[in-house]
């Protein structure tokens, strides 16, 4: 019987398994063709045929791309918006997600409610509020004006995300930490939050990759001096409506995207990693 049923679940199996290899072929195609345009010449990129290969790779994109002269500050104020992004918001969406799913409190379902319905609203409808906002504030032209408005953009997703790891947690385990004498700041810092931290990694890379791929608000009202633009802004610098430079466009993608691998490969052992193993019986 055992054997019958491995005959009737294997071509299921297979189906499944060859589902998604050609999901993953699909997904990773336009990343191969990026990384692969970067480095062929230029002949070959305007090619009638192009190929899925090239016989001579090239870094004159690459070349082009790191002599430009702001480059570097491109990429260092990308650090900065990216990195303060995903501090900020993990600490508060830490924060929030505990007080929702610890505590009891009035308009608490509301509260929940009005998350999910501040993922709903389009980017591109709070442009011109975000605007005039900004600019009663004198954060126009500034790092800040990037860094607010994303900050306030992954908290939603952030704090229903930590929701649930936060009631994951037993609370058995917070009674028993109180018994022992830990206080509720020891209990947040040194028991619950090692817990969530998956979650927190989860949400991490969410913000990371929203802030650091940001194109709208840094091209679009936000940021007009050349010394406050981010990374994204580097590829309007080889996109030129009469000649565009695709190899160069090529080139600053792929170094765009180094780092998101980066941190990705950094993380990526938190976010496999739940809460087995957190309450012995």
């Amino acid at each position: 019987m055992n054997l019958r049923a491995v005959r009737v679940r294997r071509p299921w199996r297979l189906a499944a398994e060859a589902t998604a290899l050609l999901t993953a072929v699909v997904v990773a195609f336009p990343l191969y063709w990026m990384v692969l345009s970067a480095f062929k010449p230029a002949g070959e990129i305007q090619s009638d045929r192009p190929r899925p290969w090239t016989l001579t790779p090239t870094l004159d994109s690459f070349r082009r791309v790191f002599g430009q002269q702001e480059f570097g500050r491109y990429f260092l104020n990308s650090l900065i918006v990216a990195g303060s992004v995903v501090a900020v918001s993990a600490l508060i969406a830490f924060l929030a997600a505990t007080a929702v799913a610890r505590f009891r409190f009035r308009f608490r379902t509301t509260l929940l409610i009005m998350f999910l319905a501040a993922q709903m609203v389009p980017v591109e409808a709070l442009t011109i509020p975000l605007f005039f906002q900004m600019r009663d504030l004198g954060l126009l032209n500034t790092l800040s004006s990037l860094i607010l408005p994303h900050i306030a953009f992954s908290l939603p997703f952030a704090i229903w995300m930590l929701r649930g790891f936060v009631k994951a947690v037993p609370e058995a385990l917070e009674e028993a930490a109180y018994l022992d004498g830990a206080s509720r700041g020891r209990f947040l810092w040194q028991i619950l939050f090692p817990l969530v931290l998956p979650g927190l990694v989860a949400t991490s890379v969410f913000s990371f990759i929203s802030a650091w791929n940001d194109f709208l608000f840094a091209k679009s009202f936000l940021i007009s001096d050349i010394s406050q633009s981010t990374l994204p802004m580097a590829l309007l610098v080889f996109y030129k409506p009469d000649e565009p430079d695709w190899g160069g466009v090529m080139a600053a993608s792929t170094v765009m995207t180094v780092p998101v691998l980066i941190f990705f490969v950094l993380v990526q052992r938190r976010l496999v990693s739940g809460l087995g193993g957190a309450v012995k019986d």
